[in-house]
């Protein structure tokens, strides 16, 4: 089978599929993954073939207004949709979706009948167990979450207006409004596999059928790859690191993120590894590193606790690691992902970006790493993801569609 899988944004939006595609090739099927030139190499290394998507508009700022970001989400998604309908091609067989591509893929899928799958990092449909994720809010209980989910489709619809228009005149479709393509596939139970473990986030009792949780889709790597031996020699030099990143996130602040991460550090008593990242971290000094890109799942077993924007693909490594987190979520669902790691008592509470201090971190800091707590829960949890085959649970839905 042919199959295309469509994702877009940032690294953590990307990486995941590699995992996917790769476990889906292995079974027999031709995988290409259209994305951000900037992430082909990372799908290439991954044995997977690359297809072409305008480029990433790159992390919003953390005081981004609302307005401002979905002007600049809707700018996107439009080029996206021109993007998505070139990089299908005839004899593909299936189109994976993901979050960001899924209200476009629609409209080819109905154009060119072809059949459709989701695969999404985050739940996204209405429950009454949370509110919805890209909100940043506590759950307003169960009606309240409700009728918050339904708002916030409302306002993904908004986004995708005149993506959807523009590529449905394209297609030579009718017009139609996202809320209206939305509702079709909802009403015919479109399928949706979601990549992330039930450990963390379980899945909604009042979802509709078709909706699964599945477990993690890890990000591919070579697995005869090692640490850099100059990590290996600073890993073996003392005591294990505290990590620190901040991946897509705070372009630019590197310099300020950098000295307030040695602060600290050096506050808590803890070495640290700095991962870069598009913010450019960067610090030198006794007991302090600074990596570009590595692995987490070679990276993160070896520190005493990882320090992140909480985005769903760095938490999810965190705990697989079985290491506690001090989550500093930006924006986006990353204050939902931090809250989960709090409540499932792997991360103290959270430090949001904006009110980051080296006080703060080191004050968390000490918590995480000198408290049994946080480290036996996220052991057990852990353990639990362990369990789980996510790649391979999506390839049985794959297979049970029947396309060869």
């Amino acid at each position: 089978m042919r199959i295309l899988i469509a994702a877009a944004g940032s690294y953590g939006d990307i990486a995941p599929y590699t995992g996917l595609g790769t476990r889906l090739r292995m079974a027999g099927h031709d995988v290409a993954i259209a994305t951000h030139d900037g992430f082909a190499p990372l799908v290439r290394d991954a044995g997977l073939r690359v297809r072409p998507l305008p480029a990433d508009a790159g992390a919003p700022g953390p005081g981004a207004g609302r307005r401002a970001l979905m002007r600049t989400a809707s700018a996107f998604v439009r080029d996206l949709g021109a993007g998505l309908a070139d990089a299908f091609e005839e004899g593909d067989d299936l189109l994976v979706l993901s979050t960001t591509t899924a209200p476009l893929g629609w409209q080819l899928a109905e154009a060119l009948d072809v059949p459709t799958i989701g695969a999404y990092l985050q739940p996204v449909h209405p429950t009454r167990e949370f509110a919805p994720v890209v909100s940043g809010a506590r759950s307003l209980g169960g009606w309240g979450n409700r009728a918050m989910g339904r708002f916030s489709l409302r306002m993904v619809d908004r986004v995708y207006a005149d993506a959807v228009r523009d590529l449905r005149s394209r297609l030579g479709l009718p017009a139609a409004a996202p809320a209206a393509v939305r509702a079709r596939r909802e009403g015919g139970a479109w399928p949706v596999l979601h990549g992330f473990s039930p450990a963390v986030v379980r899945r909604p009792a009042d979802w509709r059928a078709g909706l699964d949780v599945v477990g993690n889709w890890w990000p591919h790597h070579d697995p005869a790859a090692r640490l850099p031996p100059d990590v290996e020699d600073f890993l073996g030099s003392g005591p294990p690191p505290v990590f620190i990143g901040f991946g897509s996130m705070a372009a630019g602040e590197g310099e300020r993120l950098g000295e307030l991460a040695v602060a600290a550090l050096r506050r808590a008593g803890l070495r640290g590894v700095l991962q870069s990242g598009r913010a450019g971290l960067a610090a030198a000094g006794d007991g302090i590193l600074t990596v570009g890109e590595l692995p987490h799942a070679l990276l993160f077993p070896r520190m005493a606790a990882v320090v992140h924007h909480a985005g769903a693909g760095t938490a999810a490594a965190g705990l697989r690691a079985g290491v506690p987190a001090v989550p500093v979520p930006v924006t986006a669902d990353q204050p939902f992902w931090a809250a989960r790691l709090t409540a499932l008592g792997a991360a103290p509470a959270p430090v949001p970006f904006r009110t980051l201090t080296a006080e703060r971190l080191a004050e968390a800091l000490t918590r995480a790493v000198h408290e049994t707590t946080c480290a036996t829960a996220a052991a057990a949890v852990s353990r639990a993801m362990a369990a789980e085959d996510g790649a391979g649970e999506f390839l049985k839905a794959v297979e049970r569609l029947g396309l060869d």
